[in-house]
């Protein structure tokens, strides 16, 4: 049987029940309802540890196999509509009560010292019908609570990915305009060069087009590298780069376009405000299963005068700059990785943590 082409574009319909976490948590809230079900059929003072272990014994096994089931078809469910995956779960479950409870009591029957052995199996139509009953109620509600929780992640994801998106499309436009009078100053003077930046423009918008995902480092260090050569024709000896890259570890993968970003805010706000320019410092090393980047450039404790409009909007395109990562850091990794900054004694400095991605 063939897979069917994914159509939708709303991600997943459920959770993955899968995944160890979710297994885990089926099994307590399984556990939890044979409980209750125990509670239900006699009061407290006359709590049977025997009927625990039989309701626990059949949830248990309902909850894991419809489980399995819907994770095998979670593939499908992702392409078919709603109503219909809603419906097709829902009847992954009943179909599976009414299984287990007809082996429920076909072994409770054969293993029971009261029957002959030559009795034949007698179902209980009604203990069948209070048991679809119940998993028709609790399977109800548990996979509507999933369905909701599963579209908030979706929607949560959606969003961080029109972030990103926003994110790479973005070069600001002054750089753009102060690229192409370069180039264009270039073209009678030294057309070689002229040539050269024009690849290396274009190599930055094709990665800013790009999908975002993860990206061997050392490839968006040579983007960071191209970049910078662009605004060295403009700055001149005013801008240097040291370059500490303590790390040889060559299948290292980050987010694309995590680092240009950080040194264009690092030239935009530090450098090119300062007659006499500065430093920038890329540092990056690795302890154990971590990642750790920082990045660090002189910025004016003076700044010149401007008008008032205009010292919000730079302070406000370096605030979406670093929120803007932090939220893509997330998208990728989750609270394992965390983005701060400090400014001390006139260098301000943006660090980066994150887990190794090979």
């Amino acid at each position: 049987m063939t897979q069917p082409r994914n159509k939708s574009l709303n991600g997943d319909f459920l959770p993955n029940l899968c995944n160890p976490q979710s297994v885990l948590l089926l099994v307590l809230v399984a556990e939890l309802i044979a409980i209750l079900l125990t509670l239900n059929s006699a009061t407290l003072p006359q709590f049977s540890w025997e009927t625990l272990a039989l309701y626990s014994f059949q949830v248990q096994w309902i909850s894991l196999i419809s489980a399995l089931v819907i994770c095998r078809l979670r593939p499908w469910l992702r392409s078919w509509t709603p109503v219909r995956a809603g419906l097709i779960s829902y009847g992954v479950v009943i179909v599976t009560t009414l299984s287990m409870s007809i082996a429920g009591q076909w072994l409770l029957q054969n293993f029971s010292n009261n029957i002959s052995a030559n009795q034949a199996f007698q179902l209980n139509l009604w203990q069948l019908f209070n048991n679809l009953l119940t998993s028709a109620i609790l399977s109800g509600i548990t996979l509507r609570y999933l369905y909701l929780q599963q579209q908030l992640r979706n929607q949560q994801q959606a969003e961080l990915q029109a972030r990103i998106q926003a994110l790479q499309s973005r070069i600001r436009p002054h750089f753009l305009f102060n690229s192409m009078n370069s180039i264009a100053s270039l073209i009678s003077s030294n057309p070689d060069l002229a040539e050269h930046v024009i690849e290396d423009l274009a190599e930055l918008f094709r990665a800013s087009l790009a999908e975002p995902t993860l990206i061997p480092l050392e490839r968006e260090l040579t983007l960071c590298r191209r970049y910078l050569e662009i605004e060295k024709l403009r700055l001149g000896k005013r801008l240097t780069v040291d370059w500490q890259i303590l790390t040889t570890n060559e299948d290292i993968h980050i987010p694309s376009l995590m680092l240009q970003p950080l040194i264009e805010n690092a030239i935009f706000h530090g450098i090119e405000p300062m007659p006499d320019g500065g430093t920038i410092t890329l540092k990056i090393s690795q302890a154990k299963n971590q990642l750790m980047i920082a990045i660090a450039n002189p910025y004016p404790l003076v700044k010149k005068a401007q008008p008032a409009s205009q010292v919000p909007s730079q302070d406000r395109h370096n605030r979406m700059a670093l929120d803007n990562i932090r939220h893509r850091l997330q998208v990728h990794y989750g609270n394992q990785a965390r983005l701060s900054s400090s400014e001390e004694q006139g260098i301000f400095t943006t660090y980066i943590f994150c887990p190794l991605s090979q």
